[in-house]
């Protein structure tokens, strides 16, 4: 059997010269403890503290990314456990999943899932040998042996990963029971909160106008109007808050902005809240929501996340089985200048406004992006995201935008994952590739090898924690 491969000068450049720069840059911050400000792991983990299952149960079924390509290769979502929407069956047998997972391994050969997953498998559970058909009990039975152990329950692997803060995500109806039960025992300065209104904000939603109600609901508001429906999300971003959130996400499919009087507003969101809009009218909902949700961080100072550009739920036979967050979105072209104009000319020059901006569309970067960051105090870029998580896409992020934007207009590394245990392998793989981009200026003489050192303690630790506003 192949052994697994981690070579420690692993992502490093090939020449000697430059990887020489990129390990000793490197052995200066791989040790750093890590900060996590946005993700969507589960709470429940943290607060419960109870032992993970087994090995599929923590490696397959809550991760898209690896679902995601065996799906594309014929393997059914239902064969691989997947919980469904719609109540039809799915696979119980764990150990048999396990064995689909291990006998098509080879598919995610060169992919980050695959380096992750050797990285986990390696390091924390100390198996050398490659995943492969011959082994995959093995692989099985030792993982969820020591899932058993007190020393692999959450909070412990925590504290083993060097996991200083963790964010998760929440929905703006969530009532936050999880997060309630951290309250008083420590944890809850560690496991905070994130604020994503797109449940109660998205009006293309099949379920909006209940969602709607339920916010006048649970906050005593009159969300049959425009005012009372504001106040309402005001309310929620208190409570939140009160939870340990310090910023908020918004996940909408593009990244317009509006700016529209009262009264247009008002007509709108009647509309939009007895379920008689359509497709145009929803998206200028969406955008005249970014802008509101804008001057709402002005007044509570959260740090507002503006995650766009993804098509969800692509795949409409797979959304009707299995419902969101399965894996089918797609990226889309997306537009920052014309979109966000309205936004930032309401707004952008406030002191008191941080918005952390994302996209999938890697040729927005050094056109649009980097120098609206450029310029704007308000505006930072989030890191390469979701499909470009990757060696090469922070390669190409780096690389697009730090000659407008530099590097402190951007905000470190976040993992976005709900795959827990890859959380150290992915901000392993982001340290190494920010210490190879910066070797790379060393020897080009364009940096000092303290700047860099200086630079690359910044972009592992010290942005996300100022821009997330975690001091």
């Amino acid at each position: 059997m192949e052994s697994i491969l981690l070579h420690e000068d692993r992502l490093f450049p090939a020449d000697e010269a430059t990887r020489q720069v990129a390990r000793g840059l490197y052995q200066e911050i791989r040790h750093l403890p890590i900060i996590s400000p946005h993700g969507h792991t589960d709470p429940r983990w943290f607060a419960e503290n109870s032992h993970f299952t087994n090995a599929t149960e923590l490696f397959i079924t809550p991760d898209h990314y690896v679902f995601r390509m065996l799906y594309s290769q014929g393997i059914k979502l239902s064969e691989l456990g997947v919980p469904r929407w719609d109540g039809g069956a799915t696979e119980s047998d764990p150990k048999k999943i396990w064995q689909l997972l291990a006998d098509n391994y080879h598919l995610f050969a060169a992919t980050p899932s695959r380096l992750w997953l050797d990285t986990v498998f390696h390091d924390v559970f100390g198996l050398e040998e490659m995943l492969c058909p011959a082994n995959a009990t093995h692989y099985y039975d030792v993982i969820t042996a020591k899932l058993q152990s007190d020393a692999f329950r959450p909070r412990s692997l925590m504290d083993r990963f060097n996991i200083e803060l963790i964010a998760t995500t929440e929905g703006a109806l969530d009532s936050l029971p999880h997060h309630a039960k951290l309250q008083g025992t420590g944890w809850e300065k560690r496991v905070i909160t994130t604020f994503r209104p797109d449940d109660v904000v998205d009006a293309s939603r099949e379920d909006i106008v209940d969602n709607i109600a339920k916010l006048g609901t649970i906050t005593g508001e009159d969300t049959s109007t425009w005012q009372g429906y504001l106040n309402a999300i005001r309310v929620r971003r208190e409570v939140f808050r009160r939870h340990g959130a310090t910023a908020t996400d918004h996940g909408h499919p593009t990244a317009n902005t509006a700016d529209l009087s009262k009264r247009e507003c008002e007509a709108l969101f009647e509309k939009v809240s007895t379920g008689n809009s359509n497709a145009q009218e929803q998206e200028l909902f969406r955008a005249q929501m970014l802008t509101e949700l804008a001057g709402m961080s002005i007044e509570d100072k959260m740090v507002m996340q503006i995650h766009p550009g993804s098509f969800r739920n692509h795949n409409s036979r797979l959304f009707s089985q299995f419902g969101r967050d399965k894996g089918h979105d797609i990226p889309t072209q997306t537009d920052y200048v014309n979109a966000l104009r309205p936004l930032l000319s309401k707004y952008g020059n406030e002191a008191n406004l941080n918005i952390i901006l994302f996209t999938l569309d890697e040729t927005t970067y050094a056109r649009e992006l980097a120098p609206l960051a450029g310029h704007y105090p308000c505006l930072k870029l989030g890191p390469a995201w979701w499909f470009h998580d990757s060696p090469e896409g922070m390669l190409r992020f780096r690389h697009q935008t730090t000659e407008t934007a530099g590097f402190f207009n951007t905000v470190g590394f976040n993992d976005d994952t709900r795959a827990f245990l890859s959380i150290p392998a992915r901000h392993d793989v982001a340290r190494r590739i920010d210490c190879r981009f910066l070797a790379q200026l060393v020897v080009e003489h364009r940096l000092s090898e303290t700047e860099a050192a200086s630079i690359a303690k910044k972009l592992t630790y010290d942005f996300a924690k100022q821009a997330y506003k975690l001091g």
